[in-house]
C-alpha cells in the first residue's frame, strides 16, 4: 500500500495560494488503520482528550453573563494573572500588563495568532520570514497569506538582507527539540542587531522531559529588557482547553501593542467567559502538573514499545510527540505503522528535513496508548 507520494505535501488550489491541507493525505492511512479489530489508534495530531479542569470550566460558567462584547485587549484579571504565571513558572518579569502599553494579550489560541502575526505587524508584501528547519506548518501558511517568502535556517544567517521576521518552536513542534540557553542568546543578539523581531512559539515550554526548557523572555536570555521579542502561549495543552481557544502573546511592550491595535480593529476577541477561565487557570499549578504527569507516564510507555520495535526516537526531550524513524522514507513507516491500526503524523509535513520521520502523539487516551504499546511490541 502507498498513501501517497514520498516528500512534503504539494501545492493544491486551497484559497490564498495555500498548500492542500496536509493532513487529508492521511486518508488512505486511516483507512487501513481502520482495518485493525482494534480499531484505530490515532497519534496522528496532538488533540488533548483529557477532560478539562474543573477550575476553568467552573470559572467559564460562572462568567456566562456576558452580554456585552469582549475586551481586545484583555481583563485586567488576565493580563495580571498571566504576567503571574510568567514569572511563576518561567522566571519572565513582565512590564506593567496592565501599563498604556501591554505586555501581555490574549489570544484566540495560538494558531490563529501564528497564522496571521506577520500581517497583524504590518509585513505584508515584503521580505522573508524564517521559519526552523523542521516546523509547525503554520508559520509558512502565514508568512505565506501575508505575500512573503520563508526561509529555514536554524541558525542566524551571515546577512539580514530582506528578512523581516523570526520563529522559534522550542520546544518544538514536531520534533521536541529544546534551544539551549547560548542558541537562543544568539537568535536574540542577532535579532537586535538587524532591528528583526523574533517570536518565540513556547506553547509546549511547560512539557520539558529530558531538560527544562526556557523561555526567549527569560533575563538569562533575553537580558533587562524585550526588546524586539515576542512570546506566544497557549493553554491548550497545560490545561486541555484547546477547545477554549486560550492563548497569548507576550514581550514587547511596542510591538505587543501594535498587535492589539491590528486585532481590536479586526474583532479578533477572546470570548468574556474564556478570559475568565484562563485567569483562573493561570493561577492554578495543580491541574497543570497532575496533567504534566499523565503525559509523562504515557511518554514512558510509548517510547519503550517503540525502540522496543526497532524504531529510533530523536530530540523528543521535551513536548507531546514522539519524533521516530526507521531510516527509511516517512510514507513508509506511515505504511508499517497503518497495518498496525496506528496513525502517525508523516515527517514531511513539517518541512525536507523531516521526510524520514513521523510524529507520534502522547495525547491519546490511557487505553489508546496501551493498545499501540501492545501492538507495536506484538
Amino acid at each position: 500500500m502507498t498513501t501517497r507520494s514520498p516528500g512534503a505535501p504539494a501545492s493544491g488550489t486551497a484559497a490564498g495560494g495555500l498548500a492542500d491541507f496536509p493532513w487529508d493525505s492521511l486518508s488512505a492511512a486511516r483507512t487501513a488503520a481502520a482495518r485493525h479489530p482494534g480499531g484505530v489508534v490515532d497519534l496522528s495530531i496532538g488533540t488533548p482528550v483529557d477532560d478539562t479542569p474543573e477550575v476553568l470550566s467552573a470559572a467559564l460558567a460562572g462568567a456566562g453573563n456576558a452580554p456585552g462584547y469582549p475586551t481586545a485587549l484583555g481583563t485586567a484579571e488576565l493580563r495580571s494573572g498571566a504576567a503571574r504565571w510568567l514569572q511563576r513558572r518561567l522566571g519572565v518579569h513582565l512590564a506593567d500588563p496592565l501599563g498604556t502599553d501591554p505586555s501581555v494579550i490574549p489570544t484566540v489560541g495560538s494558531k490563529e495568532l501564528v497564522a496571521l502575526l506577520p500581517t497583524l505587524l504590518g509585513l505584508r508584501g515584503r521580505g522573508t520570514v524564517i521559519v526552523p528547519e523542521v516546523a509547525y506548518p503554520t508559520y509558512e501558511v502565514g508568512a505565506v497569506l501575508a505575500g512573503l517568502a520563508v526561509r529555514r535556517t536554524d541558525v542566524p544567517p551571515p546577512d539580514a538582507a530582506g528578512i523581516v521576521l523570526v520563529w522559534l518552536n522550542s520546544p518544538g513542534n514536531p520534533h521536541g527539540r529544546v534551544l539551549t540557553d547560548e542558541q537562543l542568546r544568539d537568535w536574540v543578539t542577532w535579532g537586535r542587531a538587524h532591528g528583526v523581531p523574533v517570536v518565540a512559539d513556547e506553547c509546549y515550554v511547560t512539557l520539558g522531559w529530558d531538560v527544562e526548557p526556557r523561555s526567549v523572555l527569560h533575563p538569562a536570555v533575553a537580558g533587562e529588557d524585550h526588546t524586539g521579542l515576542l512570546a506566544v502561549h497557549s493553554l491548550s495543552k497545560q490545561s486541555t482547553a484547546a477547545g477554549y481557544r486560550a492563548g497569548m502573546l507576550s514581550g514587547d511592550p511596542a510591538l505587543v501593542r501594535t498587535v492589539w491595535e491590528v486585532r481590536r480593529h479586526l474583532g479578533l476577541l477572546v470570548p468574556t467567559p474564556v478570559q475568565a477561565a484562563m485567569a483562573a487557570g493561570l493561577d492554578d499549578d495543580t491541574h497543570v502538573d497532575a496533567q504534566r504527569e499523565r503525559y509523562r507516564a504515557r511518554r514512558e510507555r510509548l517510547s519503550a514499545a517503540v525502540r522496543a520495535a526497532g524504531a529510533r526516537i530523536d530530540h523528543s526531550e521535551a513536548g507531546l510527540y514522539l519524533w521516530v524513524t526507521r531510516d527509511e522514507d516517512c510514507w513508509a513507516t506511515i505504511d508499517w505503522l497503518a497495518g498496525l491500526g496506528i496513525v502517525a503524523g508523516p515527517g514531511a509535513f513539517y518541512g525536507p528535513a523531516g521526510a524520514r520521520h513521523v510524529r507520534l502523539a502522547l495525547t491519546a487516551t490511557d487505553e489508546r496508548i496501551a493498545a499501540a504499546v501492545e501492538r507495536l511490541a506484538g
